[in-house]
C-alpha cells in the first residue's frame, strides 16, 4: 500500500498586538520548508472573518511520515519556536487525505 497524502491542521490564537512578529516568524518558517523539506507540498495561513485572535495553519504532505519526521527534528523546533511563542492556545489534528476534487485549470 503506498503512503496518502496528508493534511496537517493547527488552530492557534494570537493576540492581536502579537499579530505582526507571528506573521513574520510564518513566513520564515513556510520558506524554509517550502525549499528544502522532503515531502512537504502546501500550506496556507488563514484568518478567522469573525475573531481577529484565531488563525487556521494548514500544510499538506506527501505522506504523514514525511510531516512527522520534519516535526521531530531538532531544526523544526528552533524555526518554529519564534511562532509558537506567539500563540496564547493551540491545537493541532492530522488527516490522512481520503478525496479530493480536480485542481483548478488555470487560464
Amino acid at each position: 500500500m503506498t503512503e496518502q497524502r496528508a493534511r496537517v491542521v493547527f488552530l492557534v490564537r494570537v493576540p492581536v498586538p502579537r499579530t505582526e512578529e507571528f506573521l513574520a516568524a510564518y513566513e520564515a518558517v513556510r520558506h524554509l520548508v517550502a525549499d528544502g523539506v522532503p515531502g512537504h507540498l502546501v500550506d496556507q495561513v488563514c484568518r478567522s472573518s469573525s475573531d481577529p485572535e484565531q488563525w487556521l495553519i494548514t500544510s499538506e504532505w506527501a505522506s504523514l511520515a514525511d510531516f512527522e519526521s520534519w516535526e521531530r527534528s531538532p531544526e523544526h523546533r528552533d524555526l518554529v519556536r519564534p511562532m509558537r511563542e506567539c500563540f496564547t492556545d493551540a491545537r493541532s489534528l492530522r488527516f490522512h487525505i481520503h478525496a479530493q476534487t480536480p485542481a483548478f485549470a488555470s487560464g
